[in-house]
């Protein structure tokens, strides 16, 4: 992957050195960009999918066109800022080109932001659907006690970090001779990310009760929450952010009915062990 500063991910992704004289094995849209900078689990799926299929000779667009033979349904939600394109555009295709093919990846649920929508919405979307990925067991069984016939073709493939970044190569274990970093990343500020948690472990070192212990914070919290202790640090992604957890000694999750999730697994490939 290009990691030139100052490109924008179009510019990286047009810049990829996969280019073929031979016609592209198949072309595969998806209806969300992914960004450039911090963001959700989704736009790191997409950023890392989209590479892969184009280093092994597919062609990757982001729009509707005729002669796409697959179609990548990532979130169906109208609000969603960076969608390419919709539910309805995605049904108005298939009609016009019936032997388009469709997955829906599925990495939420109403259960887990406290939400009365999102549930609903991937049952309606699902339907327009010839395969279903789910990112947990969990997740599926979920939705199977809700609306997702498991007779359906389906699987469950978990989330991973990109090993070119998150590794464990250059971690720092605990000597006992530095005080013991606590780390946790969201880029998400809703609080069932575990924060109340978080919060608890603050006070606890801010009070002497947790001695040598230090607990860093990444990436955005509630607005109501001000910390005592914490080390606190700016939304980051790639290799910024993995350097910083491989600067600490533990990785806390304290997320309510999390999916999945991609916090935890860079913690893990970074080598750190899991709370």
């Amino acid at each position: 992957m290009v990691e030139e500063k100052g490109m924008s991910f179009r510019e990286k992704f047009d810049k990829l050195s996969f280019k073929t004289k031979l016609p592209p094995l198949g072309r595969v849209a998806f209806n969300m960009h992914p960004t450039d900078g911090p963001w959700g689990g989704s736009s790191i799926f997409v950023l890392q999918l989209a590479a892969f299929l184009k280093w092994r000779g597919f062609e990757v667009t982001f729009q509707l066109k005729e002669g796409v033979d697959l179609i990548v349904l990532i979130d169906p939600r109208d609000d969603l800022q960076k969608k390419s394109f919709g539910l309805p555009e995605i049904l108005n295709h298939k009609d016009r080109y019936p032997d388009t093919k469709i997955i829906h990846r599925i990495n939420e649920c109403d259960q887990r932001k406290g939400t009365k929508f999102m549930d609903t919405l991937l049952a309606e979307a699902n339907r327009v659907a010839d395969y279903t990925v789910f990112i947990s067991a969990w997740l599926r069984d979920y939705h199977t006690g809700r609306w997702f016939d498991p007779s359906r073709s389906h699987r469950v493939i978990y989330n991973g970090a990109d090993p070119k970044i998150f590794h464990p190569i250059g971690n720092k274990p605990y000597a006992g001779k530095s005080p013991f970093r606590v780390v946790t990343h969201h880029w998400s500020d809703n609080p069932m990310k575990g924060f109340p948690v978080y919060q608890q472990v603050d006070e606890l070192i801010h009070g002497g009760e947790l001695p040598d212990t230090e607990l860093w914070v990444i990436g955005r919290w509630p607005a109501s929450i001000h910390w005592k202790s914490a080390k606190t640090f700016s939304a980051t992604h790639g290799l910024a952010l993995a350097e910083k957890l491989r600067s600490c000694h533990a990785y806390l999750t304290a997320s309510l009915w999390e999916p999945c999730g991609m916090h935890h697994v860079e913690g893990a490939q970074c080598g750190l062990p899991l709370i």
